[in-house]
């Protein structure tokens, strides 16, 4: 992998039969050291003004995600084992629960692909079960065609 990536993020909740998905393509850095990987890249939050940084740093076992900006939070992932966070938004803090029943981490010489199934709780309430995927590809390689 190269230091310039796209990066794909897709994540899906499914509430009472009815899934609800959103999806961020941007551009960002790769990097690896210390047998993690490293993707830095910036959003905008639709309704929030300003720009949230994102770091998703991960292994094979966790995959630990930093937004400092807009929003605010830090999400461990790890896989049969749950953990709670704040998620500072403008709107008030929440805490939330986060169980990952699976995470899959698949290398390729040009291209990442992150999988997390996950259960999420707020304030100790059961919300839905969920799953992102990640997707990071060396930029002169993506074939994406945005209109």
């Amino acid at each position: 992998m190269k230091k310039e990536v796209l990066v794909s993020i897709c994540g899906l909740q499914f509430i009472d039969n009815l899934d609800n998905s959103i999806e961020v393509i941007t551009k960002g850095d790769y990097y690896n050291r210390n047998e993690k990987h490293y993707l830095l890249f910036e959003e905008r939050i639709e309704g929030l003004d300003g720009i949230t940084k994102n770091i998703i740093k991960f292994n094979d076992k966790i995959v630990d995600i930093t937004k400092k900006g807009a929003a605010n939070v830090h999400m461990v992932f790890e896989e049969k084992h749950k953990n709670m966070t704040y998620y500072n938004t403008p709107f008030g803090n929440l805490l939330i629960g986060l169980y990952a029943n699976k995470i899959d981490v698949e290398e390729k010489k040009d291209r990442i692909n992150i999988n997390i199934d996950y259960s999420l709780d707020i304030n100790y309430q059961f919300v839905s079960e969920c799953s992102i995927h990640i997707s990071a590809v060396n930029k002169e390689c993506a074939d994406l065609c945005l209109q």
